[in-house]
């Protein structure tokens, strides 16, 4: 498994990933979780939703696949599977 370096570019890939996966995730908390907390009435609305929602559901969304987009462009190889 050492001397194919398809391992070694597919690990490296994954590891992008899970990284990008743990700063959505963390994102998606801290919007969700940290103005989703307060009392109902105290909620400010963007494009008729909650700012909550807004900020962990529909923007960190479109935030994130740019990141992607832009990671795979910079990043990921294309590698043969024979």
């Amino acid at each position: 498994m050492s001397g194919d370096s398809r391992y070694d570019i597919a690990k490296r890939e994954a590891i992008i990933l899970l990284v990008l996966f743990l700063a959505y995730m963390v994102w998606w908390a801290a919007f969700a979780y940290g103005l989703g907390s307060r009392d109902p009435s105290e909620y400010t609305f963007i494009m008729g939703f909650p700012d909550w929602f807004f900020y962990s559901c529909i923007l960190g969304s479109v935030v994130f696949s740019l990141i992607l987009i832009l990671v795979v462009k910079l990043f990921f190889k294309e590698v043969p599977l024979e």
